[in-house]
């Protein structure tokens, strides 16, 4: 009893363990899932920063050199001879690659490549028509590869930063035209590339130092957990022993009184190892093994322990009994069960116990259990305590020869006994050779039980 309360803790403890191994893992590809989303949450918003910096910056200048010469009495107004200064004046910001000025309907007013376009109008889509129709700048770092890029691909550029700001009238409250700026990335990509490593450097190093935190908690608890596994399983280990040896002294105890119960009577001595042979004999025959063979030897050996509660008087009485003394033996089997069930070991025999006194016709007691409804150990006890009882002397009758008690199990077969246990008793029987002497005379032949049903042993 005390090492089964044991055993759970012990579970508890290995299943904790497994418990932190998996959290560790768990934890390591949750930080690492972390690390990865903060890192690129930073780094879009790093690239988006720089994208707007860069947006500004070339809006200032290129509004500070244009907006004077080109937007005149709220108005996109050129001069074809300011296209020279205007040019040298962009060339002071050597990463702006084109610009190109657009009037609010469209038409091309300005540009410092392909100039041949001026004057021409075109659709107003995608970031130019945002930029437009809000009031506000846009940027993106793109690939040249529409159409209207083919002057700054044809210049070897595979990458461009696109600023789309419009020109803003005299109040700033609407937008008269657009500057559309193309620029090299190169400084935009060294900075996001520069700052995106730092970036993913950081927060990496502070994703270990927490994962090993962890580690270094997580190994804390598991070497605890496991000094308290190891200290359990020994303390297991010694309670199970003492335990057993409990048990083996409960069960001689159990044995010396069962002994007492054979030695008021000097009638019956012997009477219960002769039935546990012939009820363990039975078993092996009807295919029981493992704990159903255990609970049946322990059941013949312990079936009449219930009689230590009946008086001597009656026990050894040489008549018949009367109606309440027969009452009063009849409690033996449920007096028996309870005091066998006390010790873990005999738990299985305690049905069998209880009921080995049923009868196949249901006419048995302690409850009239009928037919298949008796545990079949029981019935194979209550057949062998009715054999010894029969080819035993009594002091109410004399010990049947062995035909005789052959011709009663046949005579109460299906009505007393269970057919399949008779059976299997005469199978044994023949096997032994015991038909043609007295099996009670040699352990080599069947055991025998107490009285009959009537006249209760």
């Amino acid at each position: 009893m005390v090492a089964a309360s044991i055993t759970p803790r012990t579970w508890a403890v290995q299943r904790s363990l497994t418990l932190l191994r998996v959290f560790l893992v768990a934890s390591a590809g949750i930080l690492l899932a972390g690390a990865i989303i903060l890192s690129s949450v930073l780094s879009s918003r790093l690239k988006g920063q720089v994208v707007d910096d860069a947006r500004s910056s070339l809006t200032q200048y290129v509004d500070g050199v244009l907006r004077p010469q080109l937007v005149q009495h709220g108005a996109v107004v050129v001069r074809p001879q300011l296209s020279r200064r205007l040019v040298d004046d962009l060339r002071r910001r050597p990463e702006i690659v084109t610009v190109k000025v657009w009037r609010s309907n469209g038409v091309l007013a300005w540009t410092n490549r392909a100039r041949r376009r001026i004057g021409h109008r075109f659709q107003l889509d995608g970031n130019l028509g945002t930029a437009l129709q809000r009031n506000a700048a846009v940027a993106e770092i793109e690939i040249p590869d529409q159409e209207e890029n083919a002057v700054e691909r044809s210049l070897g550029f595979g990458r461009l930063l696109e600023v789309y700001a419009p020109i803003e009238d005299a109040t700033n409250q609407r937008a008269i035209g657009a500057y559309e700026i193309y620029a090299d990335p190169k400084r935009s990509d060294h900075l996001i590339s520069a700052n995106k490593h730092a970036i993913w450097a950081a927060v990496t190093l502070v994703f270990l130092v927490l994962y090993l935190a962890l580690a270094m908690l997580v190994r804390t608890a598991s070497r605890t957990l496991r000094r308290q596994a190891a200290s359990l399983t020994a303390r297991t280990a010694e309670l199970s022993e003492a335990y057993a040896v409990l048990e083996q002294d409960a069960l001689e105890a159990v044995e010396t009184l069962n002994a007492t119960v054979d030695a008021r009577d000097p009638y019956t001595a012997g009477h219960s190892q002769r039935v546990q042979e012939i009820a363990v004999s039975i078993a092996r025959e009807l295919g029981l093994e493992g704990r159903e063979l255990d609970a049946v030897g322990h059941a013949g050996l312990f079936h009449d322990i219930g009689k230590l509660g009946v008086p001597d008087a009656i026990l050894t009485k040489p008549a018949k009994l009367t109606v309440q003394e027969y009452e009063l033996m009849k409690q033996h089997p449920a007096d028996g069960a309870k005091i066998v069930a006390k010790f873990g070991r005999l738990r299985d025999a305690v049905p069998l116990i209880r009921h080995h006194h049923e009868r196949w016709d249901g006419d048995g007691y302690p409850h009239r259990l009928q037919g298949s409804s008796i545990p079949l150990g029981a019935a194979i006890v209550g057949l062998a305590d009715a054999w010894d009882a029969m080819t035993t002397d009594r002091p109410y009758h004399r010990a049947l020869a062995p035909r005789e008690a052959e011709a009663e199990l046949r005579k109460n077969r299906g009505t007393q006994f269970a057919p399949a246990v008779v059976d299997a008793f005469f199978h044994v029987l023949e096997r032994s050779g015991a038909a043609e002497r007295d099996p009670i005379r040699t352990t080599q032949r069947l055991p025998v039980p107490a009285r009959s049903e009537s006249q209760p042993a």
